[in-house]
C-alpha cells in the first residue's frame, strides 16, 4: 500500500476502532472513549472504512499511515495509552483485549 488519505485523527480512530473490535464487540463507552479523541463526522466516516476492511487491509492501512505522519516513540506511547484506555473502559480486559494488545505493541516496534 503507498498512502492512506488520514488526518492524525483519522488514524488515531481507526486504530481505537480496530482494538476495540478485538473482542468482536465495540460497545457504548469504547465508543465514547473514541468520540474523546475524534469528533462524531471522523469517527463516522472511519467507522464506515473500517467495517468494510479487513483485518490484513487495516493492518496495512494502520502501518502505512504511522509512517505518513512520522509516528515516533513518544507518540506510539501516548497511542498505547489511549488503547489501554479503551480496553479497561468497560472494567474488563478479556484474553483477546490483552492478544491485541501485545501484537499492536509489537506491530509499533517493527515500524
Amino acid at each position: 500500500m503507498k498512502t492512506v488519505e488520514w488526518t492524525r485523527d483519522e488514524l488515531v480512530a481507526y486504530i481505537l476502532l480496530f482494538a476495540a473490535n478485538s473482542d468482536f464487540k465495540e460497545n457504548n463507552k469504547e465508543r465514547n472513549i473514541i468520540l474523546s479523541k475524534v469528533d462524531i463526522y471522523t469517527f463516522q466516516e472511519i467507522h464506515d472504512e473500517f467495517k468494510n476492511d479487513n483485518d490484513y487491509r487495516g493492518i496495512q492501512k494502520i502501518l502505512t499511515s504511522l509512517k505518513q505522519h512520522n509516528y515516533d516513540k513518544d507518540d506510539v506511547e501516548l497511542l498505547m495509552a489511549d488503547i489501554k484506555t479503551l480496553f479497561f473502559s468497560d472494567g474488563e480486559f478479556n484474553i483477546k483485549e490483552r492478544n491485541m494488545l501485545k501484537c499492536l505493541n509489537r506491530l509499533f516496534k517493527a515500524m
